[in-house]
């Protein structure tokens, strides 16, 4: 069997945890900050986890990782 394709604009975005599942980093960080609380902006540093409903796309996406 062939190998497979991994998307490499997927790849830059995510991490695998320990445990397999996807770590991501969180949206609305970049710009336009002045209008954000700053306990809003510091939660916003966290990452956090791809929800489930999305896990078997983006495990069709980065088949090795």
């Amino acid at each position: 069997m062939a190998k497979l394709k991994t998307n490499r604009a997927a790849a830059k975005r995510f991490k695998a945890t320990g445990s397999g599942k996807l770590k991501r980093s969180k949206a609305y960080t970049s710009h336009i900050l002045t209008k954000k609380s700053p306990k809003r902006k510091r939660n916003l540093r966290h990452a956090g986890l791809v929800d489930s409903t999305n896990e078997r796309q983006m495990k069709r996406l980065l088949p090795y990782l």
